[in-house]
């Protein structure tokens, strides 16, 4: 009696998979890119092994000759610095508010583009776009000096129009300045980004809902929304990857203060290293920087390949 073996599916797909892995490292390709990323290899390990190199010793610009080495001391010295949860803290929350403002307000304007027809709504895409090719210095010295000035800036003429107090937002708020200039610069990419995405929404589906009753809300809420999920996540992971490193807003406006109230995690290691001129604190605080954003890309690019198979 003779018995028959079934090949089962996964080792077949599992051995697809093996034979195509070592085709792709004995194709020609592997060899032509090889040299590319060898030299990003060395773009990348070479400043970061210097940094870790300057993280253990203890090195002063004002004491050039003191090299000796300190093991974690700079780590330690960094986390216990009187600004180092004020700076943390405010990085979280200028992250989080930045990105709630793009997400929600670019999902308002992008669905009000799409939905009303208007003469000059091409006009109108280009100038809501066009504050994200502003460089960050320019933008922050418009906001500075044309908007949030408190003698002549256009925010103190509505004050005074109205027989109220003008207010020095930089001095009296300027955590929130941050976070309105920051914002202006980055809701664009928002808006560009989830305006492409609604263009590509299958139009028979919002006019089988049409036909079956649906109102402008519900279309919105079932149809569009979930249409988004994809474009608001890579929204998210863009934003967050360059916002947790804001700096040149703050060194123009603020520069960090008043105290530790506007300073972020990237302005304060600017200021360990060239303005206290410690170099060895400033290195341990930049790997902990680059933990924190590295532990922030993986859950954002966990949650987006999440959203990406669920759809």
């Amino acid at each position: 009696m003779s018995t028959t073996t079934l090949k089962s599916p996964v080792s077949t797909q599992a051995r697809a998979r093996e034979h195509t892995a070592r085709k792709r490292r004995t194709s020609p390709g592997w060899f032509l890119v090889s040299p590319s990323v060898l030299l990003l290899l060395l773009w990348m390990i070479v400043p970061l092994g210097m940094t870790i190199y300057f993280s253990l010793i203890r090195y002063n610009l004002l004491y050039p000759g003191e090299n000796d080495f300190v093991g974690l001391e700079n780590f330690e010295y960094f986390i216990t610095d009187t600004g180092f949860m004020p700076g943390m803290t405010n990085t979280l929350l200028l992250v989080g508010s930045v990105l709630l403002i793009s997400v929600v307000l670019g999902v308002l304007i992008s669905a009000l583009l799409e939905a009303t027809e208007f003469w000059g709504r091409g006009i109108v895409r280009v100038l809501l776009i066009s504050p994200f090719f502003i460089m960050p210095t320019v933008s922050a010295l418009i906001w500075k000096n044309l908007i949030f000035h408190p003698v002549s800036g256009i925010l103190a003429a509505v004050w005074k129009f109205f027989g109220a107090q003008p207010i020095d937002w930089l001095a009296n708020y300027p955590l929130l300045s941050i976070i309105l200039i920051v914002s202006w610069q980055w809701l664009p990419f928002a808006i560009l980004i989830l305006m492409t995405a609604m263009q590509s929404l299958d139009q028979e589906q919002k006019e089988a809902a049409r036909l079956d009753g649906a109102g402008p809300l519900a279309i919105f809420w079932h149809l569009t929304l979930p249409h988004l999920a994809r474009p608001i996540a890579v929204v998210v992971m863009i934003e967050t990857i360059f916002l947790l490193s804001v700096f040149a807003e703050i060194f123009t406006t603020t520069s960090g203060g008043p105290g530790f109230a506007s300073t972020n995690l990237a302005y304060l290691i600017y200021n360990q290293a060239l303005l206290q001129f410690d170099v060895g604190m400033a290195s341990a605080g930049g790997l902990i920087a680059v933990v924190i954003a590295n532990i922030a890309a993986i859950i954002l690019v966990r949650m987006l390949g999440k959203n990406l198979t669920q759809q």
